[in-house]
């Protein structure tokens, strides 16, 4: 069973950043040998992926809305997945959800960007 945790979501006023952790624990689970996704939903709207990145951390892949602003990274050593977010936007406001191997889910973490 892989556990995902989320934090670092908070209130910021547009144009402003923020940084998301996913700290991944579970028996027997390798962090290094699996691919993770950011995902988001916003209120009234389906959830959407944001950003993907291989278990190297070598190649990354991001929706249109946030490609250039946003920046998924990981440490396959402390178990982490990050999600540095700049020039936010009204529109980014959501829950983002951290996701990884076996259907496994995190919490969600509020980011909220409001003037």
């Amino acid at each position: 069973q892989v556990k995902l945790v989320e934090s670092g979501g908070g209130s910021v006023q547009s144009g402003g950043s923020l940084r998301l952790s996913c700290a991944a624990s579970g028996s027997g689970y390798r962090f290094d040998w699996y691919a993770m996704n950011w995902y988001r939903q916003a209120p009234g709207k389906e959830r959407e992926l944001v950003a993907h990145i291989y278990d190297t951390g070598t190649t990354t892949q991001y929706a249109d809305s946030v490609k250039g602003r946003f920046t998924v990274s990981r440490d396959n050593v402390k178990n982490e997945l990050y999600l540095q977010m700049d020039s936010l936007k009204p529109e980014d406001t959501a829950v983002y959800y951290c996701a990884g191997p076996f259907e496994s889910w995190g919490q969600g973490a509020q980011v909220c960007v409001c003037s």
